[in-house]
């Protein structure tokens, strides 16, 4: 909420009115978004969390899930709190503060961040569920939502199964959005989040029930957050394997940019996005389907380097040269990836694209893919043996720290010697073959009568060494 002032009414004044109780009744006077929706979940007396005596004997009470003490306040009619009295836990500094809003007619405003809860949303969180009955039993509101969220959006984001039977037996409404537009099936978080989302489906909640602003399903959230389990209840329920939020994006899409924190979390969150994919997918998800900025699942699986994806993706008969609104293809985004990709081989990856079919690389950028990838040397590798001869210039060499041509010295001597000599014949007759077998190299390679040592050398095994 906004109070304002006119610049002559704040001068010569040090700060606003200080009556705190004041400010915090008229704070509530406008229902929040819950409350609106749910003219019966109006809040109740203000207390603030510094308050002493039975006040704060009551807070600390919710807060340590002490049912007993609970009780007994609440039976003392001389206090004059009720299950419904609405904290405000914010600092009390923060109100203070003036700040110049130049849009708001040149007024001076004073903005006070309010952090209103309610015991029944205290306990929600902390999964005190006898204190929870409790305070239902003694007519508190469930969609009580004072700060934006109702204790079942509580409830759900901490996980706690209980609390959340609890509360849609009492009647809460499952379908209620936060003040962020959230439903509480987008926040089902936590170990309990699978039996949760199953109680909410139960009660009513909607499978495809969008978030106000980012028009977000729940499947959308559990393909981003790497949910595997809750992805497959969703889809079990009727979710839409091809609903697209506000941007565009499907939930195979969330699912393909699922970044890695780290290399040593590279392969976890790859095998998660894999087992998504593959759910999805097998859900009836269109394995091409492109955002608004033309960006497909291939673009994202290759940027984060998940190359069991691309492998899946391809499989599917994806468009491996379509282009983003950037210009880009799955390969240029497979060699713009993240350092955690080296964890995942991006050697299968660019592999993969390029029996694919996937248009090689400008001759000319080589240089600067030798310098971002130069520790990856089949990476380097894979690339060369697409062309029939070098592309590298003679300075190229100092393109490689001394450590790298240390390490990988057998390769590194083999791709630089080649700079002033012709590839092998053997070599030559690859790039002819490929070359002849483009538009159908993913399905015409596996067909022809060849050794199987011959036919991996066509689909650019790898020999750590270049001839």
């Amino acid at each position: 909420m906004l109070m304002s002032w006119s610049p002559e009414e704040c001068r010569g004044q040090g700060e606003p009115p200080s009556d705190r109780h004041t400010l915090c009744a008229r704070l509530v006077e406008k229902p929040s978004r819950g409350a609106e929706e749910h003219p019966e979940a109006g809040p109740g007396p203000i207390v603030t969390r510094t308050a002493s005596g039975p006040a704060l004997a009551f807070w600390q009470a919710v807060l340590a899930g002490d049912v007993g003490s609970v009780s007994h306040i609440l039976a003392d009619s001389s206090t004059g709190l009720a299950p419904d009295s609405v904290f405000d836990t914010s600092d009390p500094e923060r109100w203070r503060d003036f700040r110049f809003n130049i849009r708001a007619l040149r007024l001076w405003s004073l903005t006070y961040e309010e952090e209103l809860t309610t015991p029944l949303h205290v306990a929600a969180s902390r999964g005190h569920t006898e204190v929870l009955r409790l305070l239902l039993r003694r007519r508190a509101r469930p969609d009580s939502a004072p700060g934006g969220r109702t204790a079942l959006h509580e409830a759900c984001a901490e996980g706690h199964t209980a609390c959340v039977h609890v509360l849609l037996v009492a009647g809460a409404d499952p379908n209620i959005p936060d003040q962020d537009g959230k439903r509480p099936l987008h926040l089902c978080r936590g170990p309990g989040a699978l039996e949760c989302a199953e109680l909410l489906l139960r009660f009513g909640a909607r499978v495809d029930g969008r978030s106000e602003e980012e028009e977000e399903t729940p499947l959308h959230v559990a393909a981003r957050l790497g949910h595997v389990e809750l992805a497959d209840l969703l889809l079990r329920r009727g979710a839409c394997p091809d609903a697209r939020d506000a941007e565009g994006w499907t939930p195979l899409l969330a699912a393909c940019d699922t970044r890695c924190q780290s290399p040593a979390d590279a392969e976890a969150t790859t095998a998660r996005c894999l087992q998504l994919c593959r759910l999805l997918l097998s859900a009836g998800a269109d394995a091409d389907a492109a955002d608004q900025d033309r960006r497909r699942p291939l673009h994202l699986a290759c940027r984060r380097g998940h190359a069991a994806v691309v492998e899946l993706l391809l499989s599917c008969g994806v468009s491996v040269n379509a282009m983003d609104y950037g210009g880009h293809t799955a390969l240029h985004c497979a060699l713009q990836g993240p350092a955690a990709a080296l964890a995942q081989s991006p050697e299968h990856m660019v592999r993969a694209l390029l029996n694919h079919d996937a248009v090689r690389v400008w001759p000319g950028a080589l240089p600067k893919v030798l310098e971002r990838w130069c520790t990856s040397p089949r990476t380097i590798e894979v690339l060369m043996n697409t062309y029939s001869g070098m592309q590298l210039p003679e300075e190229a060499m100092g393109l490689v720290p001394p450590e790298t041509l240390q390490k990988h010295q057998r390769f590194y001597s083999s791709l630089f010697a080649l700079a002033r000599q012709p590839r092998s014949l053997q070599h030559l007759s690859r790039c002819a073959l490929r070359s002849h077998l483009a538009g159908c190299l993913p399905h015409a390679l596996p067909r022809l009568p060849l050794p199987p040592r011959l036919l991996r050398y066509l689909q650019l095994d790898f020999e750590d060494v270049l001839y």
